[in-house]
């Protein structure tokens, strides 16, 4: 197993986000499932330089309620 840089493997997943003019993203927690060659799923963690646990609980439980909000809001039932 390798650290490997994530700006690529996102890229790659079409993943992107929406900025205003200005807007200065200083902190990032991803997480990712991992399927390996055996076919076992695991669930990947990385976070950027200085960000404590107290801050990726605030971002993790923050996104949380942004996905459930979405859910609610176009009645997806997944």
């Amino acid at each position: 197993m390798s650290d490997q840089k994530l700006g690529p493997i996102l890229d790659g997943l079409g993943n992107t986000l929406e900025l205003d003019e200005g807007d200065l993203i200083v902190s990032a927690f991803v997480i990712c499932k991992v399927v390996g060659e055996d076919g076992r799923v695991s669930l990947g963690l990385s976070s950027s330089e200085g960000l404590s646990w107290v801050d990726q609980n605030g971002l993790l439980y923050s996104a949380q309620q942004i996905v459930n909000q979405a859910e609610v809001t176009n009645g997806d039932d997944a």
